[in-house]
């Protein structure tokens, strides 16, 4: 994938801003750091909410992943694991609790798909980068129940069955623009589970579709929650652009790729 940046300043130039940014949100004595070295684990505060989210979590797993760190990948991986899984026997079994405190302590029982998607990419590229065969055998146990749930046991699949669209939560029949993302769907029917892989090459298809079904046709914009003809979905005033719904054009710029698989890890 052509970078970009390149056309505007030295390639030097570039790196050094990265490392600095880098440096201030991760770095262990900046006054401004969101990650925080607990053991041998490691969390992400929202600032926002004073919580830790598998929203935050699981992007900076991505971007650990992306600037080849694999120690603080799986700091991050395993303060997941350790505070987040959902407990054994509840219907959401096989997936994340979407908040938690940073003491670990959750604050819900309940997961969010976006967490999921960016935790399933994330371990699938982990696995190709740093060949660690664990971390695509834990995605791949995610993607199928992402795929499969409440099929042969309790709970709900994240993905529609029907339509293949990703879900806002997974018992309810409404989705979210800003969680599909087509470039996963790519990693997912290559990497994930060969019996999945059509599922998901029509799901790429779909997500890209849904995006100009729920984009407004005078802003462009989507709203933040949407149902599954595209129009908006109001959850507590929550129907317009807003929030979530932001990340809807930085995915779109990066899903123009159609073959995220070829894109070289620094």
């Amino acid at each position: 994938m052509e970078n970009l940046l390149l056309k505007v300043a030295p390639k030097e130039e570039i790196d050094k801003k990265l490392e600095n940014v880098f440096e201030t949100l991760f770095g262990q004595d900046s006054p401004e750091r969101i990650y925080f070295e607990e053991g041998s684990m490691a969390y992400i505060v929202d600032t926002g909410n004073d919580d830790v989210r598998t929203e935050g979590m699981s992007y900076g797993m991505m971007i650990t992943l992306q600037l080849d760190k694999p120690e603080m990948f799986s700091r991050l991986w395993k303060w997941v694991k350790t505070y987040m899984t959902v407990p054994k026997g509840h219907e959401n079994e096989g997936y994340f609790i979407w908040s938690c405190a940073p003491n670990g302590q959750a604050n819900s029982d309940s997961p969010a798909p976006d967490g999921e998607e960016y935790f399933a990419a994330a371990l699938l590229l982990a696995e190709k980068r740093w060949k660690i065969k664990e971390y695509g055998d834990e995605a791949r146990a995610l993607l199928h129940a992402m795929v499969h749930k409440g099929e042969n046991q309790g709970g709900y699949p994240m993905f529609e069955p029907e339509n293949t669209y990703i879900k806002f939560v997974a018992h309810l029949h409404m989705t979210d623009p800003s969680y599909h993302l087509p470039h996963f769907y790519q990693l997912y029917a290559k990497y994930g589970n060969p019996e999945d892989s059509a599922f998901f090459l029509r799901a790429e298809v779909e997500a890209r579709k849904f995006w100009l079904k729920s984009a407004n046709a005078k802003t462009g914009l989507t709203p933040e929650y949407a149902d599954y003809e595209g129009k908006p979905y109001d959850i507590d005033g929550h129907w317009t652009f807003f929030s979530d719904a932001y990340r809807t054009v930085a995915s779109i710029g990066f899903g123009s790729t159609k073959r995220l698989d070829k894109v070289r890890l620094p």
